[in-house]
């Protein structure tokens, strides 16, 4: 019975936090369309969360790319198949790794910032004094890198889709030897508008998910450094785990016969 009792335990324990992310995110939301605003907040998150990403997640996609061209080509040589590198390497990109690894990169560099930033204001009482001022935490600090996240995050995706894409064309011409005009001919004749797009909506979840476990685990933090490094080890491996279980059940959406 003790173990049937630490397994309900722990169920219930995960839907209270489940409750409580749910409401943290739908607090969030409905402070999105509601005053006062801060737009130098929204400014300094759209740079952190976009611009200074960018590196990272280039370099992903590029190397990304180029591998998947190299895998795609010695699988197909199987089956003489080798003409469908620049087609699937195109569509695997844009469907699923560019927006995958592209929200990873960002969960592991975002997340983690926004959650030790937040959790050290609150071990530093910052919120406290934040709420003395009259000034609601959830419309300071929350909204406006969840705005942010949820809208330059779509355009990292593109950027990266656009990049591994390049991988992928400099491994099959300078690599596998491939004729670079037939190669972009075959990457864009098998590119559907859907297959972009759907990319770029998963990249809008997956930064609302990254922005929203970031500040519900900042403003969780336990106190001290320890309770600060918990938070950020929370809200990158939650934030991980949600980009993961959200790019299945969209795909399922999205791509389902």
């Amino acid at each position: 019975m003790s173990l049937i009792a630490a397994l309900g335990r722990s169920f219930l324990a995960l839907l209270a936090t489940i409750g409580r992310v749910t409401l943290f995110a739908g607090a969030t939301v409905g402070h999105l369309l509601r005053p006062p605003f801060y737009p130098r907040e929204f400014g300094h998150a759209l740079l952190a969360i976009g611009y200074f990403s960018l590196p990272v997640v280039g370099l992903t996609a590029f190397f990304t790319g180029g591998a998947l061209a190299l895998q795609i080509y010695a699988g197909g040589a199987r089956f003489s198949a080798e003409a469908v590198v620049p087609s699937i390497v195109a569509i695997g990109m844009v469907r699923e790794l560019g927006p995958v690894l592209g929200g990873l990169m960002v969960a592991g560099r975002v997340a983690a910032s926004i959650a030790a930033e937040i959790g050290t204001m609150k071990v530093t009482e910052q919120i406290d004094a934040l709420v003395t001022l009259s000034t609601h935490p959830m419309k300071y600090l929350a909204v406006p890198r969840v705005l942010a996240a949820t809208l330059v995050l779509p355009v990292l995706v593109a950027v990266g889709d656009s990049i591994g894409i390049l991988g992928g064309f400099v491994v099959g011409v300078l690599r596998l030897d491939f004729n670079a005009a037939a190669y972009m001919r075959n990457t864009v004749d098998f590119l559907e508008f859907w297959d972009i797009g759907s990319g770029l909506v998963k990249g809008a979840v997956f930064g609302f998910i990254v922005a929203t476990m970031g500040c519900y685990h900042g403003m969780r933090s336990g106190r001290g450094a320890q309770g600060v490094g918990r938070a950020t080890t929370d809200a990158v491996v939650s934030s991980s785990v949600l980009i993961l279980a959200a790019n299945f059940l969209l795909t399922e959406v999205f791509f389902s016969a």
